[in-house]
């Protein structure tokens, strides 16, 4: 049973003719159940952000002003 799971057919497992489980290799598990893959790999497998050319401009602009309304909480605070 085990032989021929790891080659890739999955194993019905019944009781009293009906079946109840089955039995798959485990990379067929890992990617069903999602378990083959953890987050810091996903982290770090992605994009290196030195290797990328990217140009990132950013303003040099204030920010505008916002009206809070009569509780404004000026620079000194309150």
């Amino acid at each position: 049973m085990l032989r021929a799971a790891e080659t890739g057919e999955p194993q019905f497992v019944s009781r009293h003719g009906t079946d109840v489980a089955v039995v798959v290799d485990i990379a067929t598990y890992q990617r069903l159940s999602g378990t083959g893959v953890d987050l810091k790999e996903v982290l770090l497998g992605g994009p290196r952000w030195d290797e990328l050319d990217l140009e990132i401009v950013r303003s040099r602009e204030f920010p505008r002003e916002v009206d809070l309304g009569p509780d404004e909480v000026g620079p000194g605070g309150r």
